[in-house]
């Protein structure tokens, strides 16, 4: 339960209203002033709670850490020479990463609100959770092909023999080898023209890739039918709401440690595995010079940590009023870049054995792009002995890992539209329909991602809608809470919900993060990636790199714009529906 203040959109220079405890998410003399107190009105407007606190966390945990994790974190690493990532990775942990995940989970926490609604706390900057939306809603169309790859690679184990581990297959080329040395000798050719079968599996049978962007070719059938498969489990996830869902993180939030565990032990035992740690852990420090690398830590922080994106909010208002959700965020941190450090563990072990294998060096032994996870992992299983059950586990591993955060994301943007119209879509079954529409339309979004071309486009939804855009949104955030809404103002209401216990004395580095720290991260790390900005490319195996056309480019950053330009453009309306002043919050008489 939450109250709303009675002015959200005063100045900060104002005295912080004393609040009462509210019943049903609004105090009741506001209830009474917007004629909200009928038995059947608020049955409408009442909103789920997490069944119990640990829910919240665990949903959190679900939908944070997952691909990006697994994928998106090792692939990063790799691309940015391994230990020197993960300097100020860490650093914006504690400067970025915390501070701005507890802000959006106590802004929703205290409105019992998500998406929209939640900003009315500074209605000014209602944008922002229509931004939110927006981001999250092209993040759910590609993510979810990211499980489409996943159910193939699974659905292809169940055979006596992985179909990756050699080369006598119809998908399989002249330069397909399992052994680089020995075929280089009988040919003559130089090592570097061969591919190993894993590779030559990914590009030519999962992806099936074409030459570029403006070969989009014709959907690949399989692909197809595993994309509609994954959005037919997410609904089935979340159509009964919160408390359904959260039953089924208890499974798919904790059962993934299991599998990644085993795994990391496996690989430990390969030769040339002390390569990659080495490679991973081992920090050339001049690659701290290239601006790349500290955008890309900071892009990776809010893209691991959901921020940003308005989940968090959501998650949020379904807490309890007096939830210590600050205590949440702390343990929170602390898996999430726990999980992803441990990941790369997994990833840059195989990458050392295959480094040995091929004779080449651990940076040049796969692409860098989001296929990398797709070719060491499968790499990886097919070493262990009973590879194809094996292969099975892990796979599945991936699915559940992704799914709890498919099923949070789409529940994110449910929720805004919901909260937005209660009264139209908690009716009968209106919001499952609701839901059912929403997977539909995102599912035929992800059609183009599962083309012969699809590859280009993901790449377009990956590094345009959902990575550098984010930034500007978060900062915004920090500006209407801190310097709108009032920064000692809105710590009354945190230490309002959570009480004062010991965690309270860690707030003063908080007002700090959200009024100095965490602002001047957010635009350092934005101004940053637009100095330093380049076209969009994708690297293919044996140095092949694609440039995205100038088209393609202009689709990328209309979507990234999307999104970001109605924080400008809500704000303008509240303002000159309001009279052309900054005192657009409804006061009580």
């Amino acid at each position: 339960m939450s109250s709303t203040d009675p002015d959200p959109g005063a100045s900060s220079n104002q005295t912080p209203t004393k609040h009462t405890l509210p019943e049903d998410g609004v105090a009741k003399s506001e209830a009474e002033s917007q004629g909200l107190s009928t038995d059947k009105e608020e049955k409408l407007t009442k909103r789920e709670t997490w069944s119990r606190a640990f829910d919240f966390l665990l949903a959190c945990v679900g939908f944070s850490v997952g691909l990006g994790n697994v994928w998106r974190f090792p692939y990063l690493c790799y691309k940015n020479g391994g230990g020197a990532f993960l300097i100020p990775y860490f650093l914006f942990v504690i400067v970025g990463g915390i501070p701005l995940f507890y802000l959006e989970v106590a802004v929703g926490q205290y409105m019992s609100k998500g998406g929209l609604q939640a900003w009315n706390i500074v209605p000014l900057f209602q944008g922002i959770g229509l931004a939110s939306c927006i981001i999250v809603f092209f993040l759910n169309c590609y993510y979810n092909v990211i499980l489409s790859w996943a159910f193939f690679y699974m659905f292809s184990s169940f055979n006596s023999e992985l179909p990756w581990e050699n080369c006598n297959h119809t998908w399989n080329t002249e330069n397909c080898s399992t052994d680089f040395a020995r075929d280089s000798n009988l040919t003559g050719r130089s090592e570097e023209t061969f591919l190993d079968p894993v590779t030559e599996f990914w590009e030519n049978k999962v992806l099936r890739i074409s030459d570029g962007l403006d070969e989009v070719g014709v959907i690949k059938w399989d692909l197809m039918l595993c994309l509609l498969f994954a959005w037919v489990v997410v609904y089935c996830c979340i159509c009964q709401g919160i408390k359904s869902s959260g039953k089924v993180m208890y499974v798919t939030a904790t059962s993934p440690y299991i599998f990644m565990l085993v795994l990391l032990i496996r690989n430990a035992t390969l030769d040339g595995a002390r390569y990659g740690v080495e490679f991973y852990l081992k920090p050339n420090i001049t690659k701290l010079k290239e601006t790349e690398v500290w955008v890309d830590a900071g892009t990776q922080i809010f893209f691991s940590s959901s921020i940003g994106l308005g989940t968090l909010t959501a998650l949020g208002s379904y807490n309890k009023f007096n939830h210590n959700s600050y205590r949440d965020s702390v343990l929170f941190a602390c898996v999430n870049s726990g999980t992803s450090f441990f990941a790369g563990f997994i990833v840059f072990t195989i990458l050392g054995f295959m480094a040995q294998e091929q004779g080449r060096t651990v940076d040049q032994v796969a692409e860098s792009g989001p296929g990398l996870a797709f070719i060491a992992y499968p790499k990886a299983v097919a070493q262990m002995p009973g590879a194809p059950v094996w292969s099975v586990l892990f796979f599945l591993m991936i699915i559940l890992l992704g799914l709890d955060s498919q099923f949070v994301g789409v529940e994110g943007v449910v929720t805004t539209v919901v909260d937005q119209y209660p009264q139209l879509l908690r009716r009968g079954y209106r919001k499952e329909i609701f839901i059912a529409v929403c997977c539909l339309a995102m599912f035929l979004v992800g059609l183009s991602m599962v083309t012969e071309g699809g590859m280009y486009v993901f790449q377009l939804f990956d590094y345009y809608s959902g990575s550098r855009i984010i930034l500007l949104v978060s900062f915004f955030e920090l500006f209407a809470i801190s310097y709108v809404y009032g920064i000692r103002r809105f710590y009354d209401n945190v230490v309002m919900m959570i009480g004062h216990s010991w965690m309270t004395k860690t707030l003063p580095y908080m007002l700090v993060c959200w009024t100095v720290l965490s602002p001047i991260f957010c635009m350092s790390v934005f101004v940053l990636s637009a100095i330093d900005y380049s076209d969009l490319t994708y690297e293919r195996p044996n140095d092949r790199v694609y440039k995205y056309p100038d088209w393609g480019v202009g689709i990328g950053w209309s979507m990234a714009a999307f999104s970001a330009v109605w924080i400008p453009v809500v704000g303008l309306y509240k303002w000159l529906k309001n009279g052309a002043t900054f005192e657009v919050g409804p006061k009580l008489q």
